[in-house]
């Protein structure tokens, strides 16, 4: 007899698994819907974005940029059309997506490998090189990065978090040269009030920075781009390494809007050149610069 109920208990228990069981299968198993799903539910993604124009920035209290542009042709793509905004310190995005603040990054931000083990980027957008600005006239001649090393009374500022911190360490810079800023706006004051002689970023940021910037700045059109690892970059939008299924999702749609010409049309409108700047679908990988091959 107690063989006979315990049989009937595990019969009972195994149909109760098998139904819980067929349940998590209906719904989506233990991760539940997705980061995707979610999204798509919501009609929302919160975007973190730092002030560098034209790639990402705030004007108006609107949202813009090439970067931004991408960003919102995709994601209307994947059906989500409405875009949160959250602006930050571009050294404190990666760590925001890390702490679920955001849901991606989109800031034309390079793809680095050590970048690679914090996040989990997407396909590139964008290429683009370096440049450099100096006060009016450039009276330290500064010509390349290499300069700046031969000459350790120059000062250099430099936005936090940015890679040219590790471009200018790479040729001989010491650190007691560099000093690290909030955004663009920030390294340009350093040069105004004399706390540095030179700032460095990508070319296209400071090419439309100093447009507004005043006539005691000058960027330097001779500027030798460094033979290092890095440059050219290649910007993407960056996600948590938690939602690769939305990366995925994202990158699906990206190679179609790279196909049919949006994303050429969406740089250009924003400044860049679209076929010096444009990366074609499949032309450098995202895993081949984290690989380092293309790095």
């Amino acid at each position: 007899m107690k063989k006979i109920i315990l049989t009937s208990l595990l019969g009972l228990l195994l149909t109760i698994m098998v139904a819980c069981g067929s349940e998590e299968e209906a719904s989506g198993g233990d991760s539940g819907e997705g980061k995707l799903a979610e999204l798509q539910e919501s009609g929302t993604v919160t975007i973190g974005f730092a002030n560098e124009e034209p790639y990402a920035y705030e004007e108006d209290g609107e949202l813009k940029g090439a970067a931004v542009d991408i960003a919102a042709a995709v994601f209307s793509e994947l059906g989500i059309d409405n875009m949160e905004s959250q602006l930050a310190n571009f050294g404190s995005l990666i760590p925001g997506l890390q702490a679920d603040q955001f849901d991606v990054v989109t800031a034309g931000m390079a793809i680095t490998p050590d970048r690679c083990e914090q996040a989990a980027f997407g396909e590139p957008e964008m290429v683009y090189g370096e440049g450099i600005v100096v006060q009016a006239g450039n009276p330290l001649n500064i010509q390349s990065y290499q300069d700046i090393a031969d000459n350790p009374d120059i000062r250099v500022s430099v936005m936090s978090g940015a890679t040219e911190v590790g471009y200018l360490e790479s040729v001989g810079v010491s650190d007691d040269q560099i000093t690290t800023a909030d955004d663009i706006p920030a390294t340009f004051s350093a040069i105004q009030s004399d706390r540095a002689d030179v700032t460095t970023a990508t070319e296209m940021t400071l090419r439309m920075a100093v447009e507004t910037a005043g006539e005691d700045l000058e960027f330097v059109d001779s500027f030798e781009q460094p033979d290092i690892e890095g440059v050219p970059s290649y910007g993407a939008a960056a996600f948590s390494q938690d939602n690769t299924e939305l990366r995925d999702a994202y990158n699906e749609k990206l190679k179609e809007l790279k196909e049919d010409g949006t994303v050429a049309e969406l740089l250009e409108a924003n400044g860049f050149d679209p076929e010096a700047n444009m990366v074609e679908a499949g032309e450098v990988t995202t895993e081949s610069v984290c690989s380092g091959e293309n790095y």
